[in-house]
């Protein structure tokens, strides 16, 4: 499922327009990424939290030459879906 079937949906389900759907889903995904850009977890109960992890700097190699690199510590978004979310899956 994309972003304009996830809008669509949204919108029938609620009775809404697809452009109030779209001016939603915009809003949720620009707050979550802005609380985690400020190093903040986003915690939905029944659903999950984002959280942000510090990935060390580590060695590598480059694939096409096989030349070692040196890969900078960088910082990743993560999800971990939460009880309900993962019991629902089964």
């Amino acid at each position: 499922m994309n972003k304009s079937e996830i809008i669509d949906l949204i919108a029938r389900k609620a009775n809404i327009s697809k452009s109030t759907a779209t001016q939603a889903i915009d809003v949720f995904v620009n707050t979550v990424k802005s609380h985690l850009a400020s190093g903040k977890n986003v915690t939905i109960t029944g659903f999950g939290t984002f959280t942000v992890s510090k990935r060390a700097a580590r060695n590598g190699v480059n694939p096409q030459t096989g030349n070692p690199i040196r890969i900078p510590a960088s910082k990743v978004p993560r999800f971990k879906a939460g009880k309900a979310l993962r019991a629902n899956i089964k």
